[in-house]
């Protein structure tokens, strides 16, 4: 799961302001690139801590703050929420109070969380794609029940009327062939769809 779109969000502990910002990445490189523009954009910020989650690779950086209270709790967040090639960084200005050990974890935590819950999650789902060619005559009975039923993609009018459609459940084929009159759909691939999931 990844966020839809960028979100960022503010909240302010003990006088310290949090600012996160959060993002769909997809390779390392384009992390460190992200960071370095958050770091130019605040280079008067106390810290610029973060955390990077794709596939394999997971990375945090405390920056300067006391070991494992910034960096690795913001990374919690990413992997307790599932999400994949996101990445979150955390701008702090300190106000002047410490808040200790246990008081910074929560405080990166919550600037995480609380960013999170302002943004659209969505998983990427593969679905085999489908081409099916028909005559006009099939082609007026079948399209209500392809637009209705299936993932429909394309429609060309030439001397048949072709299909591009993926499926969400084969046993939709079965349907199909109903339809046709037996014209099996030829699988030309899959399809990736953008599903939100909350």
């Amino acid at each position: 799961m990844y966020l839809k779109h960028d979100i960022s969000n503010t909240i302010i502990i003990e006088k310290s302001r949090f600012i996160c910002y959060m993002k769909h990445l997809k390779t390392e490189e384009d992390y460190k690139d992200y960071l370095s523009q958050i770091r130019k954009k605040h280079y008067d910020a106390t810290h610029v801590c973060s955390a990077f989650v794709c596939d394999n690779i997971q990375r945090s950086s405390d920056d300067g703050e006391p070991s494992g209270t910034a960096g690795a709790p913001i990374l919690n967040v990413l992997l307790k929420n599932s999400l994949n090639q996101m990445c979150a960084i955390v701008v702090r200005y300190f106000g002047g109070i410490k808040l200790g050990a246990g008081g910074l974890i929560r405080a990166y935590s919550n600037a995480v969380s609380d960013c999170l819950k302002q943004g659209i999650l969505v998983e990427d789902i593969v679905y085999p794609k489908y081409q099916l060619s028909v005559s006009y005559e099939l082609g007026n009975k079948i399209e209500n029940y392809l637009r209705n039923n299936t993932i429909l993609l394309d429609t060309k009018y030439d001397l048949d009327i072709c299909y591009e459609f993926a499926l969400d459940d084969l046993a939709k084929i079965d349907k199909i062939l109903e339809y046709t009159k037996g014209i099996q759909p030829k699988q030309i691939g899959e399809k990736v769809i953008q599903k939100v999931v909350k």
